[in-house]
């Protein structure tokens, strides 16, 4: 859209007001007073009001010109209420002539505005996030032309800016300072555990400051230096990568790089008055409001590109890098949209907990943030415009809750309950090294999953038996080639000398579904975690598992070994899998090297088809490993990747025990050793209902089995399979209300 030179003009005259206003030395509520009165001179109207959200769900009149005075801060409507509610909903303009006609509309008799016919209101929102409504209205019947649509959202945006920077702090709920409020933020548990600490932003917001400029030709040459300077820097990148799933995504940056529609529009905005910076910032908001209405994935991931896009301009413009020079905190929770892993373990066990805004409970940075033992909390919308660097936070990962910038009373509570966990585990540590006994006599073994060296002194110190889970992708996954087979020797060789002789078992190579490595061309799957990972890739590209077996077999020359395939769905890839196994072990021998003085090859049954294998399976594989979390999801027809449903399923459910009593069965009767290994094993009433029906070896985090081993202790297990078989016989779907009534009645 072209603009006249009078329109241009003006609207640079009213954004240099505005800038003005920012700068006088007055109250909130003041400055706020000055914008509408400046607008509605500017435009020509009889009204402007500016609408604040004082909570997520209602909005505020906290400032007008035309409108009875006293409604402001006393007039409220909830998000969808009204013209102005709908504005504040659905984020889109409303442009008429004849507002009481309009769907929705609703009188508000305290305002006096039934005078006024036309109405025009934007969303003033920054970065996807809505702060309020800006409406000007007249007597005149008519609809605003578009460059003044446009004009107002030039304003709207300012006073977004405005708000960024604090320029409306003073008297009113809806006035306060963002980032001074309180907030509770809900996610999903991604680990659990809790903890205290202040915010590290992994990627700290760009802030502008000055969101007027004076010279639109000074901010146009600036503008498309910052742009060439980006396309050359993505130009460069292609240059350098050969990944394909890289390029693709570096493909989509080029093309948005060299859009003259993109471009276009922020010239516009600069020729409004914006300063580059600005103009960057509002062209963002804008597809971040698009990306929020936008179903179909495609079309999100190239919003997305283009909001990161936007990211890297809007650094560039600043200069504001992730080297801000503030500090990290000594106690770090970080804050991040998403994360790598390998940039997850860069920051390692000095973090005390992580925060995405994103992510998944499967995601690369769920199984790091296990692997360090620190809480880990997912999807948490708004977190990284929400939070500062320095912000107090405390994390609940049992509950997948955030607490930021927690008041008194919520610390005092939080505090409280991280002390009694570190209670317990003191406590815990009294039984460490006790054999794990129940009341009746059974014994238990209690093993520890493990990925990284770093966790092996957790062998000691948790009182594991053993390994039961040492996952080998976490070597592939946080590297940009694929590790040597030196390297994988020297390893493993390390692991299992961290060890001293307890048993480790290795998985091999779990990749596909949500584990994608970077340097291997991603696999476009409907459903990928029914799709082709694991043993599968295994097969189909038996390369990189040889090199794993013959790792294994040389670290652990002397020792005993003992190999886990994964994703085994039936027979005939058991075989297969070991077939590869009886070759490397074969080679070995025939290059004079040692081999292990034992060699156990195992499987993790993940699929209900493998508890219905043939007898012959039971009868040659030396053990299996219950997956509880692929197990559950596949059992249920539940993805736990998907919010909605993975919920929905009960380990406790008598279905799910009752298939779990016929693989425990089919062990006994083959004689083949059987343990547990997933979340569940971790969670004591789960753990304690698995062992009643028969699942005598359980493998859990390591901060999980002193409370595990602490209630299994104290229970007479064959009255827990007394209660699950009535519960069964009841009737019931699940026997968890009966199994906690039981517990209660003794006081365990």
């Amino acid at each position: 859209m072209v603009m006249t030179e009078s329109l241009e003009s003006e609207s640079r005259k009213l954004l240099g007001r505005l800038r003005d206003t920012m700068a006088e030395n007055a109250a909130g509520q003041a400055r706020l007073d000055k914008i509408t009165h400046l607008t509605a001179d500017s435009m020509g109207t009889e009204v402007c009001s500016i609408y604040l959200f004082r909570d997520d769900e209602t909005l505020e009149l906290c400032a007008t010109q035309g409108l009875n005075a006293a409604a402001v801060h006393q007039t409220r409507m909830k998000l969808g209420e009204g013209l102005v509610g709908r504005v504040a909903r659905t984020g889109k303009i409303v442009n008429t002539a004849d507002a009481p006609s309009e769907r929705g509309f609703r009188y508000m008799p305290e305002t006096g505005e039934e005078v006024f016919s036309s109405f025009l209101g934007v969303p003033i929102q920054r970065l996807g996030e809505k702060l309020g409504v800006l409406i000007v209205q007249s007597r005149t019947a008519r609809q605003f032309t578009a460059d003044e649509v446009y004009a107002l959202e030039v304003v709207a945006m300012v006073l977004a800016e405005m708000a960024e920077l604090g320029a409306f702090v003073g008297e009113g709920a809806a006035l306060t300072a963002r980032h001074t409020r309180p907030a509770l933020l809900r996610g999903s548990t991604g680990q659990e555990g809790t903890a205290e600490g202040h915010v590290w932003l992994h990627e700290p917001r760009v802030v502008v400051t000055n969101p007027v400029a004076d010279d639109p030709h000074r901010e146009l040459e600036r503008l498309h230096q910052a742009v060439e300077e980006l396309r050359v820097s993505v130009d460069e990148l292609l240059a350098d990568t050969s990944d394909t799933e890289q390029m693709q995504v570096l493909e989509a940056y080029r093309m948005f790089a060299n859009s003259k529609g993109w471009l276009r529009r922020m010239e516009e905005d600069i020729s409004r008055g914006l300063s580059a910076e600005a103009a960057v910032e509002k062209e963002q908001s804008a597809a971040r409001a698009r990306m929020s209405q936008v179903a179909d994935a495609y079309l999100r991931e190239r919003l997305q590109d283009l909001d990161d896009l936007s990211n890297r301009l809007l650094r560039i413009l600043t200069g504001q890098g992730k080297e801000t020079g503030a500090a990290m905190p000594d106690d770090p929770i970080l804050v991040a949209r998403n994360i790598g892993p390998g940039e997850l373990l860069e920051y390692g066990r000095k973090l005390r907990g992580v925060i995405l805004e994103e992510g998944s409970v499967g995601s690369h940075a769920a199984i790091v943030a296990r692997a360090l033992a620190i809480p880990l909390v997912v999807n948490v919308e708004r977190i990284t415009v929400d939070a500062l660097n320095g912000d107090h936070v405390m994390v609940d990962g049992d509950q997948g809750v955030v607490h930021l910038r927690p008041d008194e009373s919520v610390v005092a509570a939080f505090r409280d309950k991280i002390a009694m966990q570190a209670q317990a585990q003191e406590r815990y540590a009294s039984i460490r090294h006790t054999p794990c006994v129940t009341d009746c006599g059974k014994t238990i073994s209690l093993l520890m999953n493990a990925g990284l060296m770093a966790d092996l002194p957790s062998l000691e110190g948790s009182g594991a038996e053993g390994v039961g889970l040492f996952r080998t992708e976490l070597q592939f996954l946080i590297r940009n080639q694929m590790p040597k087979r030196t390297e994988l020797v020297t390893l493993y060789k390390r692991v299992l000398d961290a060890a001293q002789d307890k048993r480790v078992v290795f998985r091999t190579l779990d990749i596909g579904s949500d584990k994608v490595l970077p340097y291997m061309k991603p696999q476009e799957e409907p459903n990928p975690a029914l799709g082709w990972r694991a043993i599968r890739v295994g097969l189909d590209k038996p390369g990189v598992l040889r090199m794993q077996l013959q790792a294994l077999l040389r670290a652990a020359a002397g020792k005993s070994l003992s190999v886990m395939f994964p994703f085994i769905a039936q027979y005939e890839e058991f075989t297969q899998a070991r077939l590869e196994m009886d070759k490397a072990v074969a080679r070995e021998e025939r290059l004079g090297h040692e081999l292990p003085t034992n060699i156990e090859i195992g499987a993790m049954l993940e699929t209900p088809s493998l508890a219905f294998a043939s007898k012959r399976f039971f009868e040659e594989v030396q053990f299996l490993s219950i997956g509880g979390n692929d197990l559950k999801q596949f059992f249920f027809a539940a993805d736990r990747e998907n919010e909605r449903v993975r919920r929905r399923y009960d380990t406790l459910n008598v279905s799910f025990l009752t298939f779990l009593e016929g693989i425990v069965a089919r062990c006994r009767e083959s004689g083949t050793r059987l343990s547990f290994c997933g979340e569940d094993a971790g969670r004591p009433i789960e753990a304690m209902c698995l062992a009643a029906i028969g699942i005598d070896t359980l493998s859990m985090r390591p901060a999980s089995i002193g409370p595990v081993k602490h209630l299994l202790m104290r229970t007479n297990i064959d009255e827990v399979k007394a209660v699950i078989d009535r519960a069964r016989d009841a009737g019931d779907q699940s026997v968890r209300p009966a199994i906690m009534e039981y517990l209660r009645d003794r006081a365990v």
